[in-house]
């Protein structure tokens, strides 16, 4: 595996999966979250995040990137050759939203461009990622779901826990070849990593 997209819901542990990933691969780790944040929180228009997609991908041979970003699938999964998905359970979802907030708040850790996330951005109905979550997990889980089934050239592994996705993270070398969601033929399609 060269080129990788991770995607899942927010907070799965997308980012952390595909550093990792990245790391032992010896790749560069791409978050589209840091190509769509301009600085003071500021969306760029999806011509804009095309194009700074398109430009990594023609200078940038093998990457791990992670994100979801449908404005730009398209580009990414046509360079790809694995999609890993992380289909954790809702409440798993949870807890790592309120242990990344709790971290990134209290540690004023910077994220992208020098943005950092307030506490408002987790109370406002506008902005709340707690809501996000909330609203578009399922419909996340059937969109991939669709989607993945009407891509059969592509390899994709789907891991449902962080247990699954730790033992895939380990040995997934052994199991890219075969049945669904990269699972040996014959055998469960179960993988998982560690994504705080």
């Amino acid at each position: 595996m060269r080129r990788v997209n991770v995607v899942g819901t927010s907070c799965a542990g997308k980012t952390s999966l595909a550093a990792a990933l990245a790391a032992r691969h010896g790749v560069p780790h791409i978050e589209l979250d840091g190509l769509h944040w301009d600085p003071g929180w500021t969306e760029v228009p999806d011509a804009v995040m095309r194009e700074r997609v398109r430009r990594v991908l023609e200078t940038t041979d093998g990457w791990v990137m992670d994100g979801n970003y449908s404005a730009v699938r398209d580009l990414v999964w046509s360079r790809a050759d694995t999609v890993v998905w992380l289909d954790f359970p809702l409440q798993t979802i949870l807890a790592r939203y309120l242990r990344r907030t709790v971290r990134r708040l209290v540690a004023r850790e910077e994220l992208w461009n020098g943005n950092r996330e307030r506490l408002s951005m987790h109370l406002s109905r506008r902005d709340s990622l707690l809501l996000w979550i909330m609203s578009t997990y399922r419909r996340t889980r059937r969109e991939y779901t669709e989607l993945f089934a009407g891509r059969p050239d592509l390899r994709t592994v789907r891991l449902r826990s962080p247990a699954e996705a730790d033992r895939w993270l380990r040995g997934h070398h052994a199991s890219t070849g075969g049945g669904p969601w990269g699972a040996p033929r014959g055998g469960a399609a179960t993988h998982r990593a560690r994504c705080p």
